[in-house]
């Protein structure tokens, strides 16, 4: 059976709006319009024009023309242009319109995104991409807000992998934006401790290393450091600082090194170790509701 048809706006035609654009119209979407402030004056006019024409989506020149033109709008500017883009929608949309932000940004600007277009009518929602342009359309994508099952609804017929965690406004950009601290931070080590090894010939056998200690899920390696985390505080911290060291020497400055030593340092400051008689909680859950506790009577 055949998608139902439906009129889509994109808000922003970059690398994430063009992927969009060109992996819905192949999955058979027809009625795709996008609008880019830069699409016509900017030094990527020739890109995002040359994309949009080979993937068959219609550019416009306005938000109003947009909003005339969709009847489900998604936005996918970056999180730093997210209010200033809904402000522009303002005037624009009303109860026939579903509104949508895929940006990646906190809670409180998604919200702040609603507050803008509350009196417009439409149905408003936020968003989080997790995925990379890599895979095309089909990357997976949290949605939430009243706008978010709508949005789920009309879009995963034509490929794409949506899924609604929630109808509080927010649920969705607050789960990516705090995974943002692993992912990223992931990133942030990972060129940390590779430069470093380059410079004493030992990059392959530090990942080798790594590798095979991190090849496990995730929950699994979680539940191995968190609670014991609340007893080797003081050792692990003393570990990094001779690690920031190792990273100084080779060069390069050692940020993340440092950043960890303060953390667990903090976390040997809360005193765990001796309100648990040293005895390691249950789980992660247990272990940072110990932590929670620890500050509350600070």
């Amino acid at each position: 059976m055949p998608a139902q048809q439906l009129r889509l706006g994109l808000v922003g035609y970059g690398e994430i709006g063009s992927t969009l654009g060109r992996g819905l119209r192949g999955a058979g979407l027809e009625q795709l319009t996008a609008y880019d402030k830069y699409a016509f004056d900017g030094p990527y006019a020739e890109l995002i024009q040359r994309r949009a024409r080979e993937a068959g989506v219609t550019l416009v020149r306005s938000n109003r023309e947009l909003a005339e033109a969709a009847d489900m709008i998604v936005s996918v500017t970056p999180g730093s242009a997210s209010l200033e883009s809904a402000a522009a929608f303002a005037d624009c949309l009303d109860s026939r319109h579903s509104f949508i932000d895929f940006a990646s940004a906190t809670p409180k600007i998604k919200i702040d995104v609603a507050e803008h277009l509350a009196g417009t009518g439409a149905l408003l929602g936020d968003g989080a991409i997790e995925g990379t342009p890599r895979s095309g359309h089909t990357l997976p994508i949290i949605v939430s807000g009243p706008s978010g099952g709508r949005v789920r609804d009309g879009l995963t017929p034509y490929g794409m992998q949506i899924s609604f965690v929630g109808a509080k406004l927010g649920t969705a950009s607050g789960i990516k934006i705090l995974r943002s601290v692993l992912i990223k931070g992931i990133e942030a080590l990972t060129d940390e401790m590779l430069l470093a090894a380059r410079h004493y010939g030992i990059d392959e056998a530090v990942m080798a290393s790594s590798c095979k200690t991190l090849g496990r899920p995730w929950i699994e390696i979680v539940e191995s450091l968190i609670p014991s985390g609340t007893i080797h505080a003081k050792r692990r911290a003393e570990e990094l600082e001779m690690s920031a060291e190792a990273v100084a020497e080779a060069g390069i400055d050692p940020i993340m090194a440092r950043a960890i030593v303060a953390r667990l340092r903090w976390k040997e400051g809360l005193g765990l170790k001796e309100r648990l008689n040293g005895v390691e909680p249950a789980d992660y859950g247990a272990t940072y509701a110990e932590i929670e506790n620890a500050l509350a009577d600070r």
